[in-house]
């Protein structure tokens, strides 16, 4: 059913699209058509899929670096609150920062290569994980907190038995926001300096007023977008079974 649904959907957009081109006559390398775009597709579809596996093999490490850093920074503010007032003030600056003047420093450091691009996707995703895990630590019944410190438990105890699990479904959310917007930070990387990548196309297609070819790699990055997303969006459900439930019930 959610297929289906997804298929209308899509066909629906490309309706639109196709009709909007028609009505308003506008210019090929301007607006190309829906049938343009998947005559492109089908002619480069090779050089699509060697550029999308480049940028989808960045924000997956991006996603796994940034989560893995989110993850960490928050369990070291939760277990050690006197750094808090420390290190909040540096997340926030680090989000203050716009990714696109973080981006041409980071190809500097890091080069033309994989690890720029895979910096940016995890300084993107660093922030909304550590912020919802954080806010799920910090939310933690208080009852609960008070029955664990009468039955003695220690501050580690309490903190990977008690406010860890319960902060799960607050750390699935930010994962979920973090998954939508990874592939910014590798596109944008890709943008500022590369040799390969569906952005990297991206900008030798529009020098060459190729613009049925940009909109082939927009779709072709906005498939892996998606299929991320539900991806981990299927994983998540399936690893926190009683969330999805609450969501029905509610």
């Amino acid at each position: 059913m959610k297929l289906l649904r997804g298929l209308v959907i899509l066909l629906g957009l490309g309706l639109i699209w196709a009709a909007l081109v028609e009505v308003t006559g506008v210019e090929p390398f301007i607006l190309p058509g829906p049938q343009a775009v998947l005559a492109a597709l089908a002619e480069r579809w090779p050089e699509l899929l060697d550029h999308a596996a480049v940028t989808g093999a960045e924000i997956l490490l991006g996603l796994l670096l940034g989560t893995l850093f989110g993850v960490s920074a928050a369990l070291l503010v939760a277990a050690a609150p006197l750094l808090r007032p420390w290190v909040l003030p540096v997340l926030v600056v680090s989000q203050a920062i716009p990714v696109f003047a973080l981006a041409p420093i980071l190809v500097l450091w890091l080069g033309y290569g994989m690890a720029s691009k895979v910096a940016m996707a995890a300084l993107i995703i660093f922030f909304p994980v550590t912020a919802a895990f954080l806010d799920g630590l910090r939310r933690t019944e208080p009852g609960w907190l008070d029955l664990a410190r009468t039955m003695n438990a220690s501050r580690g105890a309490i903190l990977f038995r008690l406010r860890l699990p319960a902060a799960l479904p607050a750390l699935a959310s930010g994962l979920r926001v973090a998954t939508a917007v990874a592939p910014i930070g590798a596109v944008v990387g890709e943008w500022v300096g590369s040799s390969a990548g569906l952005g990297h196309l991206m900008l030798h297609a529009n020098a060459r007023l190729q613009v049925d070819v940009m909109f082939a790699a927009l779709l072709v990055l906005a498939a892996i977008a998606v299929a991320l997303y539900f991806s981990v969006d299927a994983l998540l459900r399936r690893a926190l079974p009683w969330q999805a439930e609450d969501a029905k019930l509610a």
